[in-house]
């Protein structure tokens, strides 16, 4: 049987070849082989990424679906279009591997935002979008770049996380991963806004679907977590170590197929509060939800693929949310009698395991994967593994498992958020991969998670189980660097030393006494406690800082009212710690600020119309301060004040000695930073005082303590 396409403007002949799904080569071994060979084969496989990445944005119908969003909660397409070719450059450019940025606009506006986070900035005034002509021909200079690298960087093997050419691969898979959730938001788009491409055709088969039935899969030890020399790329929440005992479970045959699902639906599951968890109900009322997303009734039921629907395959299948998984588990449960459940990830990788699933080679693979055999789910009796079907392929997997960093995970400097930020309990695990999984989302190593009212290319399979699904602790505050900082910004007096981002706040709120208190920049805010003091006086507060782990200890203080952090006292020892706004007294601050990631070197236009910009401990750590120097009148009203504090550590590892601002010798004489920041801002503003010096204190364990001073000047931005 074949699929009848559903769409005004489908080509009269709905069946379409799978042949022509573009050809996705697959993710390099980076240890072995002969260097100019992998230079070659990493050339190739840049251009087939990007090059299949592009063509994707031929399934929009016309420039306006690029404008128009496909949810609420995502940015709209020319965001993705832009994204992935701007994440090359940021990351080169933070290696220190090209030279100077192609294009600043662009990279600033297509920067961050793309997880649905509470501190995103999704708001569609702040953004005035490129033309599609504009970001093409720029994915086109950044194509010819990177290219220009991968030909002449000099390469020696393995490729692992300290060598250079690590980011490059880094941004290869980055747009492998945006290649699905591009996909996903297509999916999720005005039908009249899509449409149907023969490079993106999908399955045509299908059938009557299986009856379900549960097979044992027996005890066994899994050991799980990638080392660091591994020979393939790996995100950071792949590499360090996890093993687990897991008991015998019964393991459903084959994902649970729309037919299998329509049961739940008509059995009034969307209706019946008792199967759905507090969230899931909550996002069930919100969304108004009364089956899957994808699916549509027209006189009955169809199925929504990418770029067209069709009439439903029932034997495909069903793509959900976590909640709708979890709760036709719960609803399946009281049907059978059955101790059913979502699997946890050991007890996937077990299945794995005893199934006999091994990696993708270069033959065509053996599962609905990297786009081999169409793009589309297929049917869930197409693919056998062991006695299972599709334990890996064709839709992801659910899982009970919240994402969390195996034992010796650590970040990598270059991407310090790509996992972190998720390991707070609200993004569940997805495994296995879909159609469209390609490169390292192929993997069994692959980790990715999202929220759990997340639409992904995502299904489930469900087990039956004696044993509780084990939630493992998700919560990570113990990276070394964080918690230093978090003590800093909330934590101890030491030595008599004031705490300096108070102190620095309170410095900058005298100065503005009889001045208008509008609206305040923390730039630098790193964990954000001098936003927070400056909104006792300020009705508005915006905190930016570049690492968004920094970032996210701010959003975590806001959004909670506390942090909890782990401080190391002597070698493995460390003591707990928990800091609250109360204590602070500055529970009243956080409806007023708010935080942001940024470049400091290269911010959002619609950063701007401040009264106050503080930029503390912040200009010797920036690779362009001149730039910063130059251009930061253009952000604050007249009469308004710019306030610096730094303790003038020039290093080359962070500024390239060019743009020191001071410190050196000019004309044979010395020239200070204090020279430096006169001769950059005394053309926009006057130094109101003195310099004056200030201390801060930065524990590193009980018995280790930097002593600083941090030189402050005040200057008033002239009238225009």
């Amino acid at each position: 049987m074949t699929l009848e396409a559903h769409k005004k403007n489908a080509p009269a002949d709905p069946l379409r070849s799978h042949q022509s799904s573009p050809t996705i080569l697959r993710t390099p071994n980076l240890a072995e082989g002969d260097p100019e060979a992998k230079r070659r084969e990493i050339a190739a496989y840049f251009t087939n990424t990007f090059d299949v990445y592009t063509r994707l944005f031929d399934c929009l119908d016309g420039d306006e679906g690029f404008y128009q969003k496909s949810i609420p909660l995502r940015h709209p397409l020319i965001f993705y279009l832009g994204h992935t070719a701007t994440f090359f450059v940021n990351k080169l450019v933070l290696a220190k591997l090209l030279p100077a940025r192609i294009d600043p606009r662009m990279e600033s506006v297509f920067a961050v935002g793309v997880d649905e986070m509470s501190w995103d900035d999704l708001n569609d005034a702040h953004y005035n979008w490129p033309a599609v002509s504009e970001v093409m021909a720029y994915r086109a200079k950044v194509r010819a770049a990177v290219l220009e690298l991968i030909e002449s960087l000099p390469l020696a093997l393995p490729i692992n996380w300290e060598n250079p050419w690590w980011p490059i691969v880094m941004g290869i898979e980055h747009e492998r991963i945006h290649l699905e959730t591009s996909s996903v938001l297509i999916r999720q788009h005005d039908l009249s806004k899509v449409r149907p491409q023969p490079d993106w055709a999908p399955v045509i088969e299908t059938g009557e679907a299986p009856e379900n039935e549960l097979i044992t899969v027996p005890s066994g030890t899994v050991k799980i977590g990638k080392s660091y020399d591994d020979a393939y790329y790996g995100w950071d929440n792949e590499y360090g170590e996890h093993r687990a005992d897991v008991e015998e479970f019964k393991a459903s045959q084959y994902l649970v197929s729309n037919q299998e699902f329509l049961e739940f639906v008509e059995a009034g599951g969307y209706e019946l509060d008792t199967f759905w968890s507090d969230e899931g109900r909550a996002w069930r009322q919100f969304a108004d939800a009364k089956h899957p997303t994808f699916w549509s009734w027209h006189n009955g039921w169809h199925l929504r693929l990418m770029t067209e629907e069709v009439e439903m395959p029932w034997d495909w299948p069903v793509e959900v949310n976590y909640h709708e998984a979890k709760a036709f588990c719960e609803w399946k449960r009281e049907h059978t009698g059955l101790l059913i459940r979502l699997p946890t990830e050991d007890e996937w990788y077990r299945l794995c395991s005893v199934a006999g699933v091994e990696e993708v080679d270069d033959r065509p693979a053996h599962a609905n994967l990297h786009l081999d055999h169409g793009a589309s789910p297929c049917p869930v009796t197409r693919f056998r593994h062991g006695q299972w079907f599709d334990v890996v392929g064709n839709a992801w997997q659910w899982v009970e498992t919240p994402t969390y960093p195996f034992d010796g995970f650590k970040v990598h400097p270059l991407y310090d958020d790509f996992t972190t930020p998720t390991f707070d309990g609200q993004h569940n695990l997805i495994k296995g991969g879909s159609w469209i999984s390609c490169g390292n989302e192929a993997r069994l190593s692959a980790r990715y998670a999202f929220r759990r009212h997340f639409f992904q290319h995502a299904g489930f399979r469900y087990i039956a189980s004696d044993a509780d699904a084990v939630q493992p602790n998700s919560y990570y505050e113990s990276d070394r660097l964080l918690t230093e900082y978090a003590e800093f910004h909330f934590g101890d007096r030491w030595f008599g030393v004031d705490n300096f981002p108070k102190a620095i706040a309170d410095i900058a709120l005298d100065a503005m006494v009889g001045k208008a208190c509008g609206k305040a920049l923390d730039l630098g805010c790193a964990c954000g406690r001098s936003s927070f003091e400056l909104a006792r006086q300020f009705d508005e507060v915006e905190g930016v800082d570049f690492s968004a782990n920094f970032i996210r200890l701010g959003v975590e203080m806001a959004e909670q009212g506390m942090v909890r952090y782990a401080l190391a006292e002597e070698g493995e020892l460390v003591s707990y710690h928990t800091r609250t706004l109360r204590e602070l007294g500055l529970e009243d601050s956080v409806s007023k600020v708010s935080f942001h990631q940024g470049d400091a070197c290269n911010l959002k236009p619609q950063l701007s119309g401040y009264d106050l910009v503080l930029a503390a401990n912040l200009i010797d750590r920036l690779y362009r301060p001149r730039r910063f120097l130059d251009s930061i009148h253009e952000r604050i009203n007249d009469g308004g004040l710019l306030v610096i504090a730094s303790p003038y550590t020039w290093l080359e590892e962070h500024t390239p000695k060019e743009e020191w601002i001071g410190g050196f010798k000019k004309d044979g004489e010395n020239y200070t930073t204090l020279d430096g920041l006169k001769d950059h801002l005394s053309s926009h503003f006057r130094l109101v005082s003195a310099p004056r010096k200030v201390p801060f204190v930065i524990r590193e364990t009980q018995h280790k303590f930097q002593h600083t001073l941090s030189e402050v000047t005040i200057w008033e931005r002239l009238t225009r």
